[in-house]
């Protein structure tokens, strides 16, 4: 009885074993699955590395775009090609009211051309960072001269009273225009109406004239014009 139970035990076994193996193709099957699956892995980590690669060229790109625009709207501040606002001061200046007396020239009680020149590069001197005058933005090439009973700013005839505007630090600027015998001074000794007003906020506009050099060259670093 007891082999008889043994060769039954084995029997089973051998059944169990025999239908818990896998067969052989299916074996194959997943073998060749498992090499797709690889393939396919492998593809997309390629296409991830170069899709990360463009990605980085992108942001090199934008970033390369976002500089040169920073830089631009620098340079054109620079210039005084645009339209700025801070803090500062507003100067008027006007004609005097006094009359002349006898053996005087009228045109002492007058503003000059020189006396809007002598105010600017006190200003410009104190540290204003864009200046204007009547309107007209001061720049590198700007010229303040005399034009008749008028004075010419950019090529732009203009009459008393005289508004100029300076951005920068406005005690600064003030203290630089009170300082004791300098040109308010003067001004004030003639009769001029001088007004000088400190502002958290003004606005300066950019020069809007044309930009011409027939003789300057831009030189590079190393030295040649280009």
């Amino acid at each position: 009885m007891v082999l008889g139970v043994l060769l039954v035990a084995q029997i089973r076994t051998q059944e169990y074993i025999e239908t818990s193996m896998v067969p052989t193709r299916r074996l194959e099957d997943l073998t060749d699955m498992l090499r797709k699956a690889e393939s396919q892995r492998e593809a997309l980590e390629n296409e991830v590395a170069v899709l990360r690669q463009q990605l980085v060229k992108s942001w090199e790109g934008e970033h390369a775009v976002e500089t040169v625009r920073q830089e631009l709207a620098r340079v054109e501040m620079v210039a005084g090609l645009v339209k700025v606002t801070g803090p500062g001061v507003i100067v008027t200046l006007d004609d005097s009211r006094k009359q002349a007396q006898p053996g005087e020239g009228a045109d002492l009680f007058l503003v000059h051309d020189e006396d809007i020149l002598k105010v600017t590069n006190e200003l410009f001197a104190a540290g204003a960072e864009a200046i204007s005058v009547n309107g007209q933005r001061l720049i590198a090439t700007s010229e303040i001269r005399c034009a008749g009973p008028t004075i010419s700013v950019n090529n732009t005839r203009i009459g008393p009273p005289y508004l100029i505007m300076a951005i920068g630090d406005p005690k600064t600027l003030d203290s630089a225009l009170h300082m004791r015998d300098g040109i308010i001074d003067t001004l004030k000794a003639w009769g001029i109406q001088v007004k000088i007003t400190q502002s958290a906020s003004i606005t300066v506009p950019g020069y809007n004239g044309s930009l011409y050099f027939k003789y300057a060259k831009p030189v590079s670093p190393g030295g040649e014009v280009q």
